[in-house]
């Protein structure tokens, strides 16, 4: 459900989306361009046609029911569902919208191929756990899994996938290179078995740092949204060349003098050490904008940095404008982006936050957004 009460804007740029896709197939040839959970955040139909405009023929959502949303938007290329048909109904619009579900059980696998059939099978895509310990076969799973394919004759295995666990962590190398060598082992012997696919593991961070894991098809997910998933690692320059998409800002409702010595906000965690001028801006915790950011954050008012302090409201905001000439209510401020010399960027936000990039798109996303 989203946000539709406040005045936040967030603003996607969609051809910083297409050009960020652009630069990943410059580095690997066959992305599946994935949007799940509304393109996180940034809308999935719009991001969807643009991708697509740009020469995406596959693309990855969340749930089967998102993965429909997409089919019924007009997309006609190849749309995988990642958590898979959880159900019949969701087996049954996999058979009628031509959807590709994960698949990590025997049950699912057996459920998938009562909606197809020997002269029309549903194509799948097996998930292995090589290391992430959520969904998944495992490797000592593969003869058992073999031999169910002998005799369900419903579905055909179009893709083999895993996920990696730290490939954007370079100081465990070690592990994703384990995961990759698991990963192989299964592959090679699905093969052996007699099933032809295409395999896939590397995300983002892997599609940029580790060309030797790219198999046939690469999974490019938070990098689309101009985040790079190596920030802050001694490789982060492998993401270089990537551009937010998203910026969000909220108007200043009041700027009023905070004399020295007096506290604002809930809680008075932060008391004045000199005199100084205040900005309320029209967001907070309701808005989807953490109370983490609590005398931590900083926006972008007027091309200045403009520190939060106190307390997140739910609703309300205040930030230091001493240092920022001739703000004014109805003034612009910047969450995410800004104009100027220093916008706030994702990870610097996501730091603050302390979260990731990844939850602070999807729970900006939830506030109205509009498309340039």
């Amino acid at each position: 459900m989203s946000i539709s009460y406040n005045k936040l804007s967030v603003r996607i740029h969609l051809d910083r989306i297409r050009d960020n896709f652009l630069t990943i197939k410059g580095k690997a040839p066959n992305p599946i361009a994935i949007i799940k959970s509304d393109a996180y955040g940034h809308g999935l139909v719009p991001v969807a046609r643009t991708l697509a405009a740009a020469g995406a023929d596959t693309m990855a959502v969340g749930t089967v029911g998102e993965a429909r949303q997409l089919r019924e938007s007009g997309f006609d290329g190849r749309i995988i569902a990642l958590l898979g048909a959880l159900d019949r109904d969701d087996a049954a619009i996999c058979r009628t919208d031509r959807i590709i579900p994960f698949v990590f059980s025997l049950e699912h696998l057996a459920m998938l191929a009562e909606a197809g059939s020997a002269d029309a099978p549903l194509p799948v895509a097996l998930k292995f756990d090589t290391g992430m310990a959520r969904l998944g076969f495992s490797e000592k799973d593969i003869p058992e899994v073999l031999g169910a394919l002998q005799t369900l004759h419903g579905v055909r295995v179009a893709l083999v996938a895993s996920h990696f666990a730290v490939s954007d962590e370079p100081e465990q190398i070690e592990f994703t290179h384990e995961q990759h060598a698991t990963f192989q082992r299964v592959i090679s012997a699905l093969r052996a078995g007699g099933h032809t696919f295409e395999a896939t593991i590397a995300n983002s961070a892997a599609l940029l740092a580790y060309p030797e894991m790219h198999h046939e098809l690469q999974r490019p997910g938070i990098a689309l949204y101009g985040a790079n998933p190596l920030h802050g690692t001694s490789i982060a320059h492998m993401g270089d060349g990537l551009h937010p998409a998203m910026e969000v800002s909220t108007p200043v409702l009041q700027v009023h003098a905070l004399p020295k010595g007096r506290s604002i906000s809930y809680g008075r965690t932060f008391v004045a050490p000199r005199d100084m001028r205040v900005a309320i801006t029209a967001v907070g915790y309701a808005d989807a904008y953490s109370r983490g950011l609590s005398n931590t954050g900083v926006m972008v008012i007027n091309e200045h940095r403009a520190p939060i302090l106190g307390r997140v409201c739910m609703q309300m905001t205040a930030v230091d404008v001493t240092d920022i000439p001739a703000v004014a209510s109805g003034d612009t401020a910047w969450l995410l982006g800004g104009t100027g010399p220093t916008p706030v960027t994702p990870e610097e936000l996501a730091t603050q936050w302390g979260t990731i990039t990844y939850e602070a798109f999807c729970l900006l996303g939830l506030n109205p957004r509009t498309y340039e």
